[in-house]
């Protein structure tokens, strides 16, 4: 039995969670791979958000301590949009909108 990750598969888990965070909220980008079955595949969601199709909200993930995607300005704006909290740091409040679907905020 193999333990290799099918890409596809995983890029498709991937989207449906990203797919469905609320507006609003952020996930991380552990949190996604814990989500999509695979604790251990968070660079995966990386690659994935980095190949996301158009449409997605891919805004809404950010890594495990609030910081946003190096390079995307325009991250940061649209999270302001729906009133996502941020810290002086320039980091997201994740225990004020980090989506509690895992209980651990």
């Amino acid at each position: 039995m193999t333990n290799r990750v099918d890409k596809v598969d995983f890029y498709t888990e991937v989207y449906t969670v990203v797919a469905s965070i609320p507006s609003g909220s952020v996930l991380t980008y552990g949190q996604i791979a814990s989500l999509a079955g695979r604790p251990q595949c968070s660079r995966m969601v990386g690659q994935a958000m980095h190949n996301a199709p158009s449409g997605l909200p891919c805004h809404r993930v950010v890594n495990s301590q609030g910081r946003l995607a190096p390079f995307w300005v325009q991250q940061r704006e649209l999270l302001e949009k729906e009133d996502v909290a941020f810290k002086k740091n320039g980091c997201v409040d994740l225990k004020k909108s980090c989506w509690d679907i895992l209980g651990k905020y």
